[in-house]
């Protein structure tokens, strides 16, 4: 099998005015037994997925990489021409905004209706979560008591003060937390607990997930927010085994809600010049090949049930008590959350 065809494209508004020039009076036909995949998931692992596609069904994968912001800002100065034939990535609220500017068109699969929970997707079928990640407390295991820890909420307690690390209101996985809790609390009593986050702090919020463990292990903080696959590749990695020892894990809201949970998902791009094959890749990506794929080359939660889970996260705890309110109501609170982030002085 040949090597995925590949391009990698640098966002911002450089790549915009690239494509337009590009594509300037170009028609997009169908290819033969191809598909043109647009992703911002930018996991070398994710290779191997997309060739045992190609092998289960003779379809060959173009392979074009860029951020989701500058690759919904590409697919729209496309327009009719584009090649674009799916778009995925990851984080629920970045789902929400491509189609919110119109970019996937409506499935339906008796398939992916199945295996992926309603929960996951959205309801008219726009797009489909394939993998999910948990956004749960870390925390250090020598000075901090998991009996201590409880829900998100109690985070604000004083007891948390300046012991608090956690990436930038700009962070869409950060956004997608907030207008969660928008959904469950209402905006007012979400900006008082970014209000109790903010005064917690240990520092203002800079870097990755990453670097929130590394600022707990190295004595910065005590607790970070982070998503569950950061901590887990820690685990396989010989460099970072001394880190990951110190590191504990705790799944907020198991008395009531459950923890938050966010995917990393794809839809059909409206104008797809080889939709058929599209669909097939989507129903690929709920298989039993690529959901074992994602839970073993990149450490996250499948969506289909009964699939075994990456011991590293076995070993974190599960199963848990996942919040089931579906991923698309993210979307529509993002704006509100970012602007309850600002007023609460959340950087």
């Amino acid at each position: 099998m040949t090597k995925i065809s590949r391009r990698i494209f640098l966002g911002g508004l450089a790549t915009s005015a690239f494509v337009a020039t590009q594509l300037k009076g170009r028609v997009v036909k169908a290819q033969s037994g191809e598909i043109n995949l647009y992703s911002s998931r930018h996991y070398n692992t994710d290779e191997e997925l997309y060739k045992g596609f190609e092998r289960e069904t003779g379809i060959k994968v173009n392979l074009i990489e860029a951020e989701a912001d500058a690759l919904i800002e590409r697919i729209q100065s496309e327009g009719a021409n584009s090649p674009a034939d799916i778009l995925i990535t990851v984080d629920a609220g970045r789902l929400w905004r491509a189609d919110e500017a119109g970019i996937f068109t409506p499935v339906s699969s008796a398939v992916l209706e199945e295996k992926i929970p309603a929960n996951l997707r959205h309801p008219d079928g726009h797009w489909f979560g394939f993998s999910k990640r948990a956004r749960v407390i870390m925390y250090h295991k020598e000075r901090v008591d998991p009996a201590q820890l409880s829900t998100y909420e109690n985070l604000v307690d004083p007891q948390w003060k300046g012991k608090i690390v956690i990436r930038s209101s700009t962070n869409i996985y950060n956004q997608s937390m907030v207008a969660a809790l928008i959904a469950v609390h209402g905006e007012q009593a979400t900006e008082e607990w970014c209000r109790g986050m903010v005064a917690n702090f240990a520092r203002p919020p800079e870097g990755g997930d990453r670097d929130q463990i590394d600022a707990v292990a190295a004595g910065i903080a005590d607790l970070a927010i982070a998503n569950t696959y950061y901590l887990a590749a820690y685990g396989q990695d010989p460099a970072k085994q001394a880190i990951f020892d110190q590191i504990g894990v705790f799944f907020p809201n198991q008395e009531d809600r459950g923890t938050h949970v966010n995917i990393s998902g794809a839809g059909v791009v409206k104008t797809a010049p080889n939709p058929e094959a599209a669909v097939k890749f989507l129903e690929y990506l709920a298989g039993p090949t690529a959901q074992n794929f994602f839970a073993e080359g990149n450490n996250e939660y499948p969506v289909v049930e009964g699939v075994p889970i990456n011991p590293v996260l076995q070993s974190f705890g599960f199963p848990f008590k996942e919040d089931l309110t579906n991923v698309a109501a993210f979307g529509p609170n993002i704006a509100t959350a970012v602007q309850v982030m600002d007023r609460a002085g959340w950087k």
